[in-house]
């Protein structure tokens, strides 16, 4: 189908190509474009983060004993760190 053939003796679609149709539209003034702001969560850190900020559920004397241990050498242990790997394995399997 390499051509049009026309109904008549008319063949619309040389006329649209002989006479194209022309229109002028007035000029809109420009006008201030509201700024478009992306937004991206990939992971539960921003909620974390929103929560401290907020002044949430924080258990502050836990954060210093925690902080304490730390300071002494004495917060990590092979229990710790085996019950972490635990953690981690179950909820990667999820």
């Amino acid at each position: 189908m390499s051509s049009v053939n026309g109904i008549g003796g008319h063949n619309p679609v040389q006329k649209i190509v002989s006479k194209p149709v022309m229109h002028s539209l007035p000029a809109k003034p420009a006008t201030a474009q509201k700024a478009i702001a992306d937004k991206v969560q990939l992971s539960r850190v921003n909620q974390v983060l929103a929560t401290l900020k907020a002044g949430g559920d924080i258990r502050a004397a836990k954060v210093e004993k925690v902080r304490a241990q730390l300071k002494a050498g004495t917060y990590e242990s092979g229990a710790k760190l085996d019950a972490a790997i635990d953690r981690l394995i179950d909820d990667l399997g999820r």
